[in-house]
């Protein structure tokens, strides 16, 4: 079934899984998930234009461009496998608790420079997005960079079965998904799979040299490319921070200087990774510096925005206990009378997540604010000095009665809260 339906892929090389967005030609694969069922709107999909549908319920119906299949899920799954095996190219997996995307955008930035390189799209990291990811590789491409998003055992492991990374790179292993992984050991045991799989394939892993956790987990992996900021394949540091992170490479790459524009110290390991793969893949000093440099955050994550008379940063994607401990260190080392902190709750910690929001209260109280403000059930919980709301909007409201200017901002929370409604009154 897997090599007919790759006939059909060769044919009409564009797979969707949203009719709203589907094109005439694509193959339509009928996903269900827990308030949908894809296996409703194959008719739809094939008046707009469908070339072929994949369903696994008779509901689609009767019709020449239908293919049933016993589940939709793993044929497409399987289908991006087959596809990934006729690419000869080195794909480049990274996975991480915090970073990730970042390093994800970095790599793709310094490899497009010289070379034909596909990546992950947008947040497209889970067990859909990764096979579509795989599927829209185009036989043009000298690289594949994807992202692995995980929130539990196993998860990795699955991806690797079928994207079949030559090299890989883990950001981190920090406090996020705790419910999920089960605790700290947990992530640490999960994200380590694409290590696993590594190991176990003698294939290659970039490794920050300054990250005990992460040299642990890459012991017995054939060929391990180190970056750090001591001794390591390419060594960096970091001359200024304010408010854009400007870095200065190793001697091996000639103390090259790059100025970036992302906000934030914690920054320094996602160029550092970009840059080594940059330089291990023989991509020019200059054209690191540049694909490094033009590279621009956004969708909420560490973004500079300067509004009004206010200056705000914008890292509102999501929120762990380790991303949020670093975001408060960073904001509290930039100097500035006015800064005020507006923090939403983190989510997924479980059994932790108590005492989490109390180690960040304890973290914001070591420190003097103009003002902070707290949001969501997880705060409200803790006793605590703070503001405190419920929700970002009445965060918001609060916000556009005080009519801050001259202020520095940090807007940081879990995707849930959706901290980024603040924004609208300042």
């Amino acid at each position: 079934m897997t090599e007919d339906l790759y006939l059909l892929f060769q044919q009409y090389p564009s797979v969707e899984t949203d009719t709203r967005k589907l094109k005439k030609g694509d193959i339509f694969f009928s996903l269900k998930g827990p308030n949908f069922n894809g296996n409703d709107y194959a008719g739809e999909a094939i008046e707009r234009g469908a070339s072929y549908v994949i369903a696994d319920e008779k509901q689609a119906g009767i019709h020449e461009k239908v293919i049933l299949v016993d589940d939709v899920l793993s044929t497409l799954q399987d289908l991006a496998g087959f596809h990934r095996r006729q690419l000869d190219i080195p794909v480049i997996a990274i996975t991480g608790s915090n970073g990730k995307t970042t390093t994800k955008e970095l790599v793709h930035a310094v490899l497009s420079t010289t070379y034909k390189s596909y990546t992950t799209q947008g947040n497209l990291n889970n067990h859909i997005g990764i096979p579509i990811t795989l599927l829209r590789i185009k036989p043009d491409a000298d690289f594949a960079v994807i992202e692995m998003g995980a929130n539990h055992m196993g998860e990795i492991a699955g991806y690797c079965h079928y994207t079949q990374p030559t090299h890989g790179l883990i950001t981190n292993c920090g406090k996020a998904h705790l419910e999920g992984f089960g605790g700290l050991d947990g992530v640490r045991r999960g994200k380590g799979e694409l290590f696993d799989y590594l190991r176990k394939h003698k294939k290659a892993a970039f490794v920050n040299a300054d990250d005990e956790d992460l040299v642990r987990l890459s012991e017995g992996i054939e060929s391990v490319i180190s970056y750090g900021m001591n001794e390591a394949y390419l060594t960096g540091s970091i001359i200024d921070s304010a408010p854009f992170l400007t870095v200065q490479l190793g001697s091996s790459m000639d103390h090259l200087e790059i100025e970036t524009k992302l906000v934030g110290t914690y920054n320094l390991p996602n160029v550092l990774a970009a840059a080594t793969i940059g330089k291990y893949f023989a991509v020019a000093p200059e054209k690191i510096r540049s694909g490094i440099g033009m590279y621009e955050p956004s969708n909420s994550r560490s973004q500079l925005i300067e509004k009004e008379n206010n200056k705000i940063i914008l890292d509102a994607y999501n929120a762990n206990p380790s991303s949020m401990k670093l975001a408060i260190e960073n904001f509290n080392a930039i100097q500035h009378p006015g800064k005020i902190l507006v923090l939403g709750s983190m989510a997924e910690l479980g059994d932790s997540s108590i005492e989490e929001h109390e180690s960040i209260i304890e973290l914001i109280k070591k420190y003097y604010w103009k003002q902070v403000i707290l949001v969501g059930s997880e705060f409200e919980k803790i006793p605590h000095p703070f503001i405190q709301f419920q929700t970002s909007l009445e965060a918001s409201d609060y916000l556009a009665e005080k009519k801050y200017s001259h202020s520095y901002l940090l807007i940081k929370g879990s995707r849930s809260v959706q901290m980024e409604k603040v924004l609208e009154a300042l």
